[in-house]
């Protein structure tokens, strides 16, 4: 508790006491005589009172004074025997808490022989609006010490400082004080305490509150309104949306956002509707908000027209509407104007720092890492760190995803050294980013050490490493992370089931999938999702029990589910079932006639037979379709330097060498028992021809520079955006063998490991 200094007022009248003030020394007194017509008011009947009737009007100036004219309206008070006037000092002091000088203020309020409640609460409020709530609660103690009754502003100010440094007990006791004291409430003040306890989530003394409270204004129903959205009951929320009598645009806004909050995006579109047809005036936050549910639906009509909207309403330059705008294109897929507006962020309006630059910048460049365009995302961080914006952890999260989006290993390792060189302290949901980062960047030995450096872990960090080795497809150790995290009482969570499961099924370990399928449900009640049901239909595909797929499918009414039948054929694919294929292929055309992976898949496993007419038929149906095949690619890092590769592709300046080596070992390879895979070559060529086609394949050319340009006995890491064909499988296990390499591949599905002749995988993907 913080001990007051408390002047005698002979301390008043020396120049001793001005030491606090060490511009007192030099004020240029005589210019300020003009501005500030002082010495006038000393000779009226009652100078105190016309003094304080100063203060007050120039505490509304605008613009607001400065800290030397402040300075002088002390040193005048002083000299005219004012500062003991209780009014007086409290002009002076607030003066100085509008100019931000707080410490100025604290050192005329302890120099006060005077202090009533308006004192204590210029102060204590002044400390809770620049974040020392502590320093805030600690005055109000020693207030009551002091016997100074709060009055209204003071206990919800308070209640405020209880709120932001989550202190429930706290706020309980202040609520017991003014119970205990029969202070009358008014609606301001019983708003706080509704506010208090809503943030905690005790609903029932929220309810109680309310239903006590004789008159009520907007801010109580909002605060009622906001409570059952919080909960996820909509429809009381609506309930009492519709009893309001306050419903104003602010009341709009919160149950729009509630309800996109919940999920419910097709309801907040309607409320949106129904808000325009009723008249209501729309503000910048109603106009951000709107601009982000457009988004979120990926309606970029719908975002075009609020954008004019914008336009129209003089809101063009709010930083809050720059964001929205920035995020609304940026999923919309539409980058090109997002950095148009991006690069206007010079001309924005911020309020209060709520909305500053920085966030801007994390908007653009979360919008190239959904999009995709990851070097652009590294690039722009750079500019970022080069134009001196305060990168937050947002941020560093989304260039944790650009990284492992592409990649990139070798950038991924110089961002982490560049978070730590920023300073920022790695929280659960950093850690748990680069964990995630690492393991898709191929470096399970990073993953792990950067999980293992977490003090603190929960269901996030133990999703992430969970996750990290499902992608490697280690079913056994993600099993037994997975008992570890129950061990420590962590409870899993549905994501954490979505990557148990997923390792199972590319590890063959159907019982346990089916257990842990049962678990989530029956043991942590848990509904499965997509996901889920996706997960098991894969599980039992892969192990070529394709009716048993089918039965899980139509037991749990999931037909409706396009990417349940995108596994299905996937794994009679693999397992080469035609009739099962075509069954898969049939129901997934009517829920996404226009999906290139349904077809890319039939018109596959129709080659692999030999039907080249029907294979063929596939594909002239694309084609009339407009529906076009995602290209094969492959890429490498190298000295910071990406290096793409297509098949046949000879545009990469080492082309010549690239072809030679590759030619050279292939003939090693076969030597050592290599047979080139030609029933998996999906086109009616002579053998020759499909020979050639298997051998120059994307992600051979870049394993084959990798080897060419790196020392012996470095791991070559390279990425493809598709799943990895069979024959580039067994090559990639010869090669292993025969260069003593480590190859670590990454598909559109997972990791492979290439090591001595084995594969992680163990030829089960």
């Amino acid at each position: 508790m913080r001990t007051l200094k408390i002047p005698n007022p002979v301390q008043l009248k020396n120049s001793t006491a001005l030491s606090k003030f060490p511009c007192f020394s030099h004020h240029p007194t005589r210019s300020f005589n003009n501005v500030l017509p002082i010495d006038p008011l000393l000779s009226e009947k009652n100078p105190q009172r016309a003094f304080i009737g100063l203060l007050k009007s120039i505490s509304r100036r605008s613009p607001a004074p400065s800290l030397l004219e402040i300075e002088f309206l002390h040193c005048k008070t002083i000299k005219a025997s004012f500062i003991g006037n209780t009014n007086v000092g409290n002009g002076i002091l607030n003066l100085y808490v509008k100019y931000g000088s707080i410490g100025f203020a604290h050192a005329l309020f302890d120099e006060m022989l005077q202090r009533d409640a308006l004192t204590w609460t210029i102060l204590l409020s002044a400390y809770s609006r620049i974040g020392n709530h502590e320093l805030s609660l600690g005055l109000f103690s020693t207030m009551l010490a002091d016997k100074v009754f709060p009055n209204h502003f003071t206990l919800a100010c308070v209640l405020k400082c209880c709120i932001n440094l989550n202190d429930f007990e706290m706020g309980r006791e202040v609520h017991g004080w003014i119970l205990r004291n029969g202070i009358e409430l008014d609606v301001v003040l019983q708003n706080s305490i509704m506010e208090f306890y809503a943030k905690f989530g005790a609903f029932e003394c929220v309810k109680r509150v309310f239903g006590k409270m004789i008159e009520r204004d907007v801010v109580s129903w909002n605060i009622m309104i906001s409570l059952y959205l919080q909960i996820g009951d909509t429809n009381r929320s609506m309930e009492l949306f519709r009893l309001s009598p306050f419903r104003d645009v602010s009341s709009w806004n919160i149950v729009i956002n509630g309800h996109m909050q919940n999920e419910l995006h097709s309801r907040a579109l309607q409320l949106l509707y129904e808000m325009v047809n009723l008249g209501c005036r729309l503000n910048q936050f109603t106009l951000s908000i709107s601009l982000v549910l457009a988004g979120r639906l990926v309606m970029l009509e719908l975002g075009q027209q609020i954008h004019g909207q914008v336009l129209r309403t003089g809101f063009g330059h709010d930083a809050f509407i720059k964001t929205s705008l920035i995020d609304m294109y940026s999923k919309c897929g539409k980058m090109e104007v997002s950095k148009a507006i991006f690069n206007g962020i010079h001309q924005c309006t911020y309020y209060d720092g709520l909305v500053s630059k920085d966030i801007l910048w994390s908007s653009i460049i979360a919008g190239y890492v959904q999009n995709g365009r990851s070097e652009d995302a590294i690039e722009l961080f750079r500019r970022m760190l080069r134009e001196g914006a305060k990168v937050d952890k947002f941020t560093l999260t989304s260039i944790a995803a650009a990284c492992s989006d592409a990649g990139l290993l070798e950038q991924g390792r110089q961002m982490h050294a560049c978070f730590e060189k920023l300073g920022h302290g790695f929280d659960v949901f950093l850690t748990s980013a680069l964990t995630d980062m690492y393991a898709k960047c191929g470096s399970m030995q990073d993953a792990h050490k950067t999980f293992d450096s977490t003090s603190v872990r929960n269901v996030v960090s133990w999703t992430s490493i969970i996750g990290s080795y499902a992608l490697f497809g280690q079913g056994r150790e993600v099993i037994e992370l997975y008992e570890k995290m129950l061990e420590e009482n962590i409870l899993p969570n549905e994501i954490s089931f979505v990557s148990v499961l997923s390792a199972c099924s590319h590890s063959g370990l159907i019982e346990e999938g089916q257990r842990y399928y049962k678990s989530m449900q029956e043991d942590y009640g848990i509904v499965p999702g997509v996901e889920h049901f996706t997960c098991m239909v894969d599980l039992l595909g892969r192990a070529g029990l394709l009716d048993q797929a089918k039965e899980f499918i139509q037991e749990n009414k999931i037909s409706h589910h396009s990417a349940v039948w995108r596994a299905l054929l996937a794994a009679s694919r693999v397992h080469n079932n035609i009739e099962m294929a075509i069954y898969s292929s049939e129901h997934l055309s009517r829920l996404e006639p226009y999906d290139v992976g349904s077809f890319v898949l039939l018109s596959n496993t129709y080659a692999t037979q030999r039907n080249w007419m029907e294979s063929s038929r596939m594909r002239n149906l694309m084609a009339c379709r407009g529906i076009s095949k995602q290209p094969g690619k492959s890429w490498i890092q190298l000295k910071g330097e990406l290096h793409t590769f297509i098949v046949g592709d000879r545009l990469h300046p080492r082309a010549d060498e690239i072809y030679f080596y590759l030619e050279n070992l292939l003939v090693k390879l076969k030597e050592m028992g290599y047979s080139s895979r030609i029933d998996m070559v999906l086109h009616d060529l002579e053998e020759e021809q499909v020979e050639s086609a298997l051998n120059f394949h994307s992600e051979k050319l870049a394993v084959a520079y990798g080897i060419i340009s790196t020392p012996c006995g470095t791991p070559i890491r390279v990425m493809k955006n598709l799943r990895i064909c069979v024959d580039c499988h067994v090559v990639f296990k010869y090669i292993s063998q025969a260069t003593g390499r480590e190859i670590i591949l990454r598909d559109a599905h997972r990791f492979h490991c290439f090591k001595d002749g084995r594969c992680s995988c163990g030829d089960y993907w």
